[in-house]
């Protein structure tokens, strides 16, 4: 894996432990010479997130849509910063720029953002890893939702299973490294349109 994409608040949340988790993120995924591919902001856990990288001498790739650079303040020490129309685009140059995906504590962008990349998964556009580094337990009720939908039949065990989780950054990223890829996508047929 040459590069993982970052998914975070743009704020900093009330925890501590979260900004020193992202910045450890950053800091891992430098020694480990893995590109961050990232939403381009200095502020919250995106800049904890850019600055454990920076800092450690790795390689930083912010990806914002113009409207937002207008309103945020943008991350001045990037490696490289691409500017897009939207966020549509924005999601697209980020799939294409990184071989996988960790989501950090955040909000409603950042559970768009792990949504639509998890279904991209279960539709066959892509065969990367999808993670979720749950900082102090932040996703156990979210994970919770999923096993009701799976119990209730409405997501299926293999596309629940697509989505790699762990406490740990070391655990997390040893996971998406031995992940394989399954043909598992989702089949249309008349009764599932």
């Amino acid at each position: 894996m040459k590069s993982i994409a970052v998914f975070c608040g743009s704020a900093p949340g009330n925890e501590a432990s979260f900004r020193e988790e992202a910045y450890g993120l950053g800091q891992l995924l430098a020694r480990e010479e893995i590109r961050l591919v990232y939403g381009g902001g200095k502020n919250g856990l995106m800049g904890c997130v850019a600055d454990g990288v920076l800092d450690a001498g790795g390689t930083v790739t912010g990806v914002i849509p113009e409207f937002l650079k207008k309103e945020e303040v943008v991350h001045t020490r990037l490696t490289e910063l691409v500017t897009t129309e939207n966020m549509h685009e924005r999601k697209l140059i980020m799939n294409e720029r990184a071989d996988g995906f960790i989501t950090l504590p955040g909000g409603f962008g950042t559970l768009e953002e792990l949504f639509e990349i998890i279904t991209w998964s279960q539709l066959g556009l892509h065969h990367k890893p999808v993670g979720v580094l749950n900082c102090g337990g932040y996703y156990d009720h979210l994970f919770a939702l999923l096993d009701h939908m799976v119990a209730h039949g409405l997501l299926k065990p293999q596309f629940r299973s697509r989505l790699l989780e762990s406490e740990s950054k070391n655990e997390l990223l040893t996971s998406m490294r031995n992940w394989k890829a399954q043909d598992a996508r989702i089949r249309i047929t008349k009764d599932r349109v």
